[in-house]
């Protein structure tokens, strides 16, 4: 099964091609970006490279997995709007995931896990895992208001895992194969996908002006 897999839930604009066999998926293609300002200019140049360089066309493909946040609304409606229209084009399945589980899913190890990635405002979104499982969140809070308890490491945002005096795995952002650990089972059982729903936790910082409060 070839899958591709995005997401633009943190500053770094993710596009790869994915080959699932059986339990392990094998990313055939990447590209990142870090420029939380790029989403829509270099997503999906990302895209035809990764399909371009994995030997493929879009017609090859057979799902797409992408990141549904928690992020900040432009970058996440670009992702995510992006990856519904290849799905529509090419008539295949659209499946969304949360993207701290796609980081998790890589650095859990089987142990307790905080997961942080920069929600701007001097906040961050943030979720527990045990045992690979998510226990609490997604959520957005202050550093200083998320408990870290009983996690014993934490990944994610490299400006904010400091600010926990926990051990620190070096995942970053989801990668398109933890995007695509995270939906395997429904992958590999055909289901159909639930509908795309972003996770923003907040209202957008643009308000029309007919609807602020006078």
């Amino acid at each position: 099964m070839l899958v591709l897999a995005v997401d633009t839930a943190t500053p770094a604009v993710t596009a790869g091609v994915v080959r699932l066999e059986g339990d392990e998926p094998r990313t055939l293609s990447t590209r990142v970006t870090v420029n939380a300002r790029a989403h829509a200019e270099v997503l999906t140049p990302h895209i035809l490279e990764c399909l371009a360089e994995a030997g493929h066309t879009p017609p090859d493909l057979d799902a797409v997995v992408v990141g549904c946040g928690p992020g900040p609304f432009t970058g996440l409606r670009v992702g995510m709007a992006t990856a519904a229209a290849f799905g529509d084009a090419l008539g295949i399945p659209v499946y969304g995931v949360c993207s701290l589980d796609a980081i998790a899913v890589e650095a859990a190890l089987g142990r307790d896990l905080l997961v942080v990635t920069d929600a701007r405002r001097r906040e961050v979104y943030w979720a527990r895992y045990s045992r690979g499982a998510r226990v609490s969140g997604p959520s957005v809070d202050k550093p200083a208001d998320v408990n870290p308890l009983p996690s014993n490491a934490v990944a994610g945002s490299p400006a904010h895992v400091d600010l926990f005096d926990l051990q620190v795995e070096p995942v970053e952002t989801p990668s398109p194969a933890g995007l695509v650990r995270v939906a395997r089972q429904a992958l590999v059982d055909g289901a159909e996908p639930e509908p795309l729903v972003p996770l923003y936790l907040r209202r957008p910082d643009a308000v029309e002006i007919a609807n602020r409060t006078k």
